[in-house]
């Protein structure tokens, strides 16, 4: 009955996954922000930490486009309801009123939030990528005096993740999680990466697997991204197993050499912390998350319990989210306010010493834009 009991479980995840690929083919048409009368910027805190650097980006935006508030151009709205405990009580990944409001802005700013270890309620990041279809996540990480430059676009609502709370289990025998590769997925993130670099004068891109292992999905990830590499031919596109990238990024005398990377999602998840650690740790990096019709840029890292738990979640560091403002500002437009924030986030940093909370960093920062 076990064995039964799972195919009929895997048909369905198939047959929905199918599904998702034929909405994917019909949903292509973007949006353009310079065209729209008002531009809706929803803020979402989050759990733990969340809140507390969530709050001082959005001062942080609201400063920074002030004039435009006051113009009506743009509209900030906090969305409430994103929260571990009113997840759990209803045991939905984005509770549904949660959701139909969100719907109902443009772009996102959202805090970290908590997914519990086990159960079944589904990661609120891995659910708003799907329902929102936010397929590219974007994360720079810049370090000039060691030449990096790099950038990651991390295919984000397929691989392990879309299906990682659907496994199955036979009691006390063994338990099987699914991965999904799409043509139609692959194709649109690695035209992501390469338009990016053909627009912005890069010429080497990573194309970061383990194909020789997991042959079907990394296989189609693979071919699908050097038919996409042969539309651009001033563009070099090499092929990288992830487990040597993750040792190549800490090694001095080539990551240099690296300018654009394309992976599937988990590949994503991990070597962009990777790399953040080197650019100063996860609190410094934001992230985008770009779709079609709506985006949300957010911290890399997690909510951070144990600093609430210490008490001393004040002084926990809002670069990531300013880092995700300055991304935020780029994506609808307003890139010259991008760059000023960009250039102050350069020369301003959050110290490590205690000696400044989030709220007087956040002032001190403010101070010089």
């Amino acid at each position: 009955m076990n064995i039964e009991n799972a195919i009929k479980h895997f048909r369905t995840l198939l047959e929905e996954q199918i599904a998702r690929t034929e909405r994917m083919a019909k949903d292509n048409e973007k949006i353009d922000f310079s065209s729209l009368p008002q531009i809706i910027i929803g803020v979402i805190g989050g759990d733990g930490i969340g809140p507390i650097i969530t709050d001082e980006a959005e001062v942080l935006l609201r400063s920074i486009l002030k004039d435009e508030i006051e113009s009506g151009k743009i509209l900030i709205k906090n969305i409430k309801g994103l929260t571990i405990e009113n997840r759990t009580a209803k045991n939905q990944a984005i509770p549904t009123d949660v959701l139909e409001e969100i719907k109902t802005c443009h772009v996102l700013l959202k805090g970290p939030t908590t997914t519990p270890n086990g159960g079944t309620l589904e990661s609120a990041n891995v659910a708003m990528r799907r329902e929102l279809d936010l397929f590219a996540n974007v994360r720079p990480v810049v370090v000039p005096e060691e030449g990096i430059d790099w950038i990651f676009f991390r295919e984000n609502t397929e691989g392990e993740y879309v299906l990682g709370s659907h496994g199955i289990e036979i009691p006390d025998t063994l338990a099987v999680d699914f991965k999904v590769i799409t043509d139609l997925g692959t194709r649109r993130i690695a035209k992501a990466a390469f338009e990016y670099a053909k627009q912005n004068g890069k010429n080497k891109i990573a194309i970061i697997t383990k194909a020789n292992i997991m042959k079907k999905t990394d296989g189609k990830f693979s071919k699908i991204c050097h038919e996409v590499a042969a539309e651009y031919p001033g563009i070099d596109a090499d092929e990288w197993y992830v487990d040597i990238m993750a040792a190549n990024l800490i090694k001095e005398n080539v990551r240099s050499r690296y300018q654009v990377f394309v992976l599937p999602n988990l590949y994503g998840d991990i070597l962009t912390d990777e790399a953040a650690q080197l650019q100063g740790g996860v609190g410094t990096a934001g992230s985008a998350n770009i779709g079609n019709k709506y985006a949300m840029f957010e911290a890399i890292h997690g909510s951070a319990p144990r600093m609430i738990e210490r008490g001393d979640a004040d002084y926990a560091n809002p670069s990531s989210m300013f880092k995700a403002s300055e991304m935020l500002l780029r994506h609808i437009g307003f890139v010259e306010k991008a760059e000023s924030l960009s250039k102050a986030l350069e020369n301003i940093k959050f110290p490590t010493d205690r000696s400044e909370t989030c709220q007087e960093f956040g002032e001190r920062l403010r101070s010089v834009l």
